[in-house]
């Protein structure tokens, strides 16, 4: 991988993590379009994620130190229930990483796949939209506007999120607002819920000696971490906007445009 695939990868992971579009599927297609072998590097992957993870803390900072904050007074309050509910909804993800990683990564390598799943993405969007609409009157009396089960279904949501062209925050925030959680809320906690999962990947990776034996020299790896980071910031804002505003059904209509495009690129 040179400089200037890292950096348009880089870019396409930014836009894509936090706009219900899938960034796994994105990035399948791009490394597709510019002759990047499927795994030629997890390594590349995970540091863009975090790239993504470390825009999400930017853009949340002011709830993740009143999180903190409250979580050091050790006592049962807001902020603890909300942390907790946050480790409840990562649950799903931890079962699925831990058993079935290998079969997941096997996925990647299939734009079929991709496909497939950018129109369940598409499908998803749309009826959670409609769905959303139809609870908006309804008045969501847990505290911090949504429970433990819900957190928990925003949570299996995430996790079936890992399939390539299943979006994740298409995934999350749909599951969200058709359990009944208000738009601002679900927004928030899909984003804040991903930081877990994606710093443990990092860790393990960097553990493992996965970026001792990465083949991307690190010129590449550090231009695709800034151009994530500078392009993720943009796209975490401007989707916290869009859900407030209902306007997820114009990214079911791309998803099932991008979704027949790669199928029949596959059939032909």
């Amino acid at each position: 991988m040179d400089w200037l695939q890292a950096i348009i990868l880089g870019i396409v992971q930014g836009l894509t993590e936090f706009l219900p579009v899938s960034s796994s599927g994105h990035l399948a297609i791009f490394k597709e379009l510019l002759g990047v072998e499927a795994a030629e590097d997890l390594m590349f992957e995970v540091t863009v994620h975090a790239a993504t993870v470390l825009a999400t803390i930017v853009v949340f900072w002011k709830p993740i130190v009143k999180l903190f904050s409250g979580l050091f007074k050790f006592k049962y309050n807001d902020e603890t229930d909300y942390i907790c509910k946050i480790l409840v909804g990562t649950v799903p993800i931890l079962i699925v990483g831990l058993f079935f990683k290998d079969k997941v990564e096997e996925l990647f390598s299939s734009l079929w796949v991709v496909g497939g799943s950018l129109l369940i993405t598409a499908v998803l969007l749309y009826f959670s939209d409609a769905a959303a609409k139809s609870k908006a009157a309804l008045e969501n009396s847990a505290r911090n506007g949504i429970s433990f089960w819900q957190a928990l279904l925003v949570g299996i949501g995430q996790a079936f999120a890992v399939l390539p062209g299943l979006s994740r925050s298409g995934a999350t925030i749909s599951t969200g607002l058709v359990s009944g959680v208000r738009r601002e809320v679900v927004a928030q906690f899909s984003f804040l819920m991903v930081i877990i999962p994606i710093l443990g990947e990092m860790f393990l990776a960097i553990v493992g000696g996965e970026l001792a034996a990465s083949s991307t020299g690190l010129l590449p790896l550090a231009l695709g971490f800034v151009a994530a980071f500078a392009t993720g910031l943009f796209a975490c804002k401007a989707m916290i906007a869009l859900v407030k505003k209902a306007q997820l059904k114009w990214f079911a209509l791309y998803c099932v445009v991008v979704g027949f495009i790669v199928i029949l690129t596959q059939i032909f």
